[in-house]
């Protein structure tokens, strides 16, 4: 006789809402530390001083950061690398940028944020995005809805690409070859097939604004995963499609991945599907 105990979904999405107080807590306090630790002029002139800049930032803000995110989740782990991809492991774990967009924190500019999610089982279930310029909080739940500083957000309402508002980047530095050329060749296309693109980093930065309607769809070939999880869960959280290139629903183990209101993500795919 089996001794399982059933998966109730209320309550774990009731565990995961209860959750988010501590998170948010601990995601605005990191926040503060990166915000202390801005100018608006760029620091460093050489790979090496802004490299050295970048991990300064990560080594603070992570230090305040971690421990209080572990404890909130009792037998939670934390991925360590925030440039990796790929499906992690079974169970929950803490997918984090402690500094998204940090290249420009140290270029004085303000498109950055502090970002911390909890990913089960190649899920994201809880996210929080700090935005500690605007002091501006991006939070969503599995099942739960996204929020802006409380409020339900809601993806846009359009549906003709051609009046879409859309946008890329690239994950990393240091990409291959083929990816920057798939980058540039659906930047075209969807020149020609879009209104306005957007080409900038990082995604989230892009994410949050597909999830609050400003923008209309995003895609990136790449699978970083802290640059996605958390604007994959605000996107479909506040009414969004969000999937891989062949249209599949997308995991940590995606390839590729496009964020999209209903509205357009179908067109969308049939523009950026082809570039190989």
């Amino acid at each position: 006789m089996s001794t399982a105990t059933p998966f109730d979904a209320d309550a774990t999405l009731m565990s995961d809402a209860t959750l988010m107080s501590e998170v948010t807590a601990a995601v605005q306090a990191a926040g503060r530390t990166l915000r202390d630790r801005y100018t608006p002029h760029a620091r460093g002139t050489s790979l090496t001083e802004i490299v050295a800049e970048i991990h300064a930032n990560d080594a603070a803000v992570l230090d305040v950061l971690r421990e209080p995110l572990l404890r909130a989740r009792h037998g939670s782990q934390w991925a360590e690398d925030e440039l990796a991809g790929g499906a992690l492991p079974p169970g929950e774990w803490w997918v984090v940028d402690p500094a998204e967009g940090n290249i420009n924190h140290v270029h004085g500019m303000e498109d950055w944020a502090v970002t911390a999610t909890l990913v089960r089982d190649n899920q994201p279930v809880l996210t929080v995005v700090h935005l500690p310029l605007t002091d501006d909080t991006y939070t969503a739940v599995a099942g739960g809805g996204a929020r802006l500083n409380g409020r339900p957000m809601t993806v846009s309402a359009k549906t003709d690409l051609g009046g879409a508002l859309v946008g890329t980047g690239q994950a990393k530095p240091g990409e291959d070859e083929r990816t920057f050329r798939r980058i540039g060749d659906s930047v075209t296309a969807m020149l020609v097939a879009g209104l306005v693109v957007r080409v900038s980093v990082p995604a989230t930065m892009q994410l949050i604004h597909v999830a609050a309607g400003r923008t209309d769809a995003f895609w990136q070939f790449s699978d970083v995963r802290s640059g996605l999880v958390a604007g994959a869960l605000l996107v479909s959280e506040a009414g969004g499609v969000v999937t891989d290139l062949a249209g599949e629903p997308w995991s940590t183990a995606g390839r590729d991945f496009l964020a999209a209101a209903p509205g357009i993500h179908a067109a969308a795919l049939k523009v950026l599907s082809p570039i190989v």
